[in-house]
């Protein structure tokens, strides 16, 4: 027979609280993935990106890498939109070089590239709430640069980028023209059991979750301006449900649209065909664009 104790039970309970604060850090911010990712960021020129690197502090002293890569010419810049990118939760901001490189290259757009803290070369560890601070500081740095100031400013996330473009949309709305989100989720909490099966009783502890990124509230909020969600329907790491349920969440009087990839899974919807033809369409349609 095996009995358990009240001193048992409490360091049971304390045990699997450790385990799901630890998971929840190692499976949301594995920033050193692929291994190297905190010493090696590709640079825009090996794109053929025009950029500056430049350094940004935050309101708590954290010292942030962004790649900043307007258009040539600052007259046809101010005319073209500005698309600030926040990736996902593996690599660095040179990993989403590839995407940039179409952003800026056949899209015409100005394009903002930021490392959270603890990516990259970025300083920090990073947490739910040292990001939102660094997607702020990225925003502000935009919304008072003398050219992206004059443009309209669009918001990209993808997977945990999704959850961070979402919340900062979500308090400046004032601020921006569009948000676009590929393949990201509901909240943590709904989406841990799935990324580790093997834990699914992890759920029982849910209220022990420090990390929560609850999406599924911050987009209620987004009242005015146009949402496209971008959907890989064979995503094997956020169950499609998630953006399914965002998109039936959003209400807002701006336009949502949504696009989904039959053959997108979680790291490939952004090659799929007519990804970025999408992307024109849509900005086209809902943004007042004075063409270059």
């Amino acid at each position: 027979m095996l009995i358990i104790t009240g001193t048992t039970t409490i360091m049971t309970i304390s045990g699997v609280a450790l385990l799901y604060n630890i998971l929840q850090r190692e499976l949301l911010y594995p920033s050193n993935w692929p291994m190297g990712s905190r010493k090696f960021v590709s640079k825009p020129s090996e794109y053929g990106i025009p950029y500056s690197e430049i350094k940004l502090f935050t309101k708590d002293n954290v010292r942030l890498r962004a790649f900043v890569c307007k258009q040539p010419i600052d007259r046809e810049a101010k005319k073209r939109p500005t698309i600030i990118m926040f990736h996902g939760n593996g690599g660095n901001m040179g990993h989403r070089l590839p995407i940039a490189r179409i952003f800026y290259l056949e899209l015409n757009y100005n394009v903002i590239l930021l490392s959270y803290r603890g990516y990259g070369r970025s300083e920090g560890t990073p947490a739910e709430k040292g990001l939102r601070i660094d997607a702020q500081t990225v925003l502000d740095y935009v919304s008072k640069h003398e050219i992206f100031k004059e443009t309209k400013i669009i918001i990209y996330g993808q997977s945990l980028g999704g959850a961070v473009a979402i919340d900062l949309v979500s308090k400046n709305e004032s601020k921006v023209s569009a948000l676009i989100i590929e393949n990201t989720f509901l909240s943590i909490q709904k989406l841990i059991p799935h990324l580790i099966p093997k834990f699914s009783f992890l759920r029982y502890f849910s209220f022990l979750c420090w990390q929560n990124w609850r999406s599924e509230n911050s987009i209620q909020k987004i009242k005015i301006i146009p949402i496209l969600f971008l959907s890989g329907t064979k995503d094997e790491i956020i169950p499609q449900e998630h953006m399914k349920g965002l998109f039936e969440l959003t209400k807002t009087s701006g336009g949502k649209e949504w696009l989904e990839f039959s053959n997108g899974n979680h790291n490939n919807t952004n090659s799929q065909p007519g990804y970025f033809q999408y992307i024109r369409k849509f900005v086209k349609r809902y943004i007042d664009l004075d063409e270059a």
